[in-house]
């Protein structure tokens, strides 16, 4: 047990320990994560934990770069750099936890400097990273086991819950936003907008159309995945949108998901589908006696995954992993969307007189169906275009330059390109399937590479 992390005795504690996050917008900043697929490249096949072409000998090689080691249990598992992290997805999805930055500009040069050098170890060691949402080849079953304690627990838990948490776990690969408020009332508003909006999202980075070398008939099936998971940690969250909604009720909500696991000197101890509420009141039996600490209630939290995350910022969940410039168009919608006041309330406006049912018919619709998503008689491409203008306003009032005198809306580029043509990552790959490709999924090994 942490001895900095004080005791949870009252429900306060954890409403002021979410509160924490309230800030200043001058100490604002965007965190950006994203994953990537990684393969041997004469094999085409996954890359194990161990060998000459590994998880293990890509860590090892980016320590180079001034990155610092972490280990579990004897196995080297992650890499910790000036606020950033390099870990381990369960499939050896390879995953950059940026530093929190204060632009997009500073975003994308670390995103460009981390692919870099994640290109350097890959060339030498014979490996390539994939730039897709879905692993488009590999079967369930061939997809190396990294070894993280709190995979196991995660694995065996996922078969009783749902359908696909196994895929989720293994074969997905995602982009996300992490950013702040300013007050409680600032993340309902951020809160509920992020939401309505995340299938706007889902939509303009859809790109995980294949499947054990076939089509899969979704645009996003990665998000798709995530509509049969696990119901009581994931969705739409619909009672954020209910009067009264604060820190709270999503601390009520957070006591109500069924645990995974206690973590105790060093070790992941299995308390899956057992309730933190028992924890709180002294009588989980995996820790007997013992009461969380924050610590273990942020850990909780970091095991519930709806569309939006709310922890001391907020997370964007919605969104495939892509090429390497979409990595800077994600934070940049969503940072001219909520980080400026003005495009905030026109986001609000947009979105407010959408009911719960609307906002959950275009999250199961867009998986499959992407800009062609019905919504009130036109098109979910219309919202998309219209999120975007709001987005450009955004960016433009926050005036953040480079050095060429550009703001940060030159990386709205590609998803202004895709709106115009009404076509995504996903449709352009289908088309390529269906013709260039001839049917030959492998081509994706060459051209959807970093």
């Amino acid at each position: 047990m942490a001895k900095s992390s004080p005791i949870i005795q009252t429900k306060a504690q954890m409403v002021e320990h979410l509160a924490a996050g309230n800030k200043p917008k001058s100490e604002w900043r965007i965190g950006t994560e994203h994953e990537k697929i990684g393969f041997c490249k004469a094999a085409q096949k996954p890359l194990p934990y161990d060998g000459s072409c590994s998880i293990k000998a890509m860590l090892e090689g980016l320590q180079r770069f001034d990155w610092k080691a972490v280990e579990e249990n004897g196995y080297l598992i992650a890499l910790k750099r000036d606020g950033a992290s390099v870990s381990l997805e369960p499939g050896g999805q390879l995953e950059l936890s940026g530093a929190p930055l204060e632009n997009i500009h500073q975003t994308c040069g670390e995103v460009s400097r981390h692919l870099r050098e994640v290109q350097e170890v890959a060339d030498e060691i014979g490996a390539k990273f994939l730039s897709l949402g879905f692993r488009p080849e590999t079967k369930l079953e061939d997809v190396p086991i990294m070894p993280k304690g709190r995979y196991k627990i995660m694995r065996d838990y996922m078969q009783k819950v749902g359908t696909h948490g196994r895929e989720m776990m293994f074969r997905t690969c995602t982009v996300q936003t992490n950013l702040d408020f300013l007050s409680e009332a600032d993340m309902v508003k951020k809160f509920r907008v992020s939401l309505a909006l995340q299938p706007i999202a889902t939509a303009l980075f859809a790109n995980s159309p294949f499947m054990e070398g076939k089509l899969n008939g979704y645009k996003s099936y990665r998000s798709r995945v995530w509509l049969d998971t696990d119901d009581d940690r994931t969705g739409m969250l619909p009672f954020v949108f209910d009067e009264g909604f604060g820190f709270e009720q999503y601390i009520d909500y957070a006591l109500n998901v069924p645990m995974y696991f206690v973590y105790r000197d060093g070790k992941y101890l299995d308390a899956s589908g057992k309730s933190f509420k028992d924890f709180l009141g002294g009588t989980l039996d995996v820790v007997p006696g013992q009461k969380p600490t924050l610590s273990d209630f942020d850990d909780h939290l970091s095991t519930i995954f709806p569309e939006v995350r709310l922890k001391t910022f907020l997370e964007m969940r919605g969104a495939d992993t892509g090429p390497w410039d979409e990595l800077c168009a994600l934070p940049a919608f969503w940072v001219g969307l909520l980080y400026d006041q003005n495009a905030l309330d026109a986001a609000w406006d947009m979105v407010k007189d959408w009911t719960e049912i609307e906002r959950f018919e275009l999250r199961i619709g867009v998986p499959k169906h992407g800009f062609e998503t019905p919504f009130r008689g036109g098109k979910l491409l219309d919202l998309a275009k219209q999120a975007l203008q709001i987005s450009r306003a955004g960016l433009n009032a926050r005036a953040k330059l480079n050095a060429h005198g550009e703001n940060e809306t030159v990386f709205l580029q590609d998803l202004d390109r895709m709106v115009a043509e009404g076509e995504s990552n996903a449709d352009r790959l289908i088309k390529l399937f269906q013709t260039r490709w001839n049917g030959d999924v492998r081509r994706a090994y060459e051209e959807c590479i970093y």
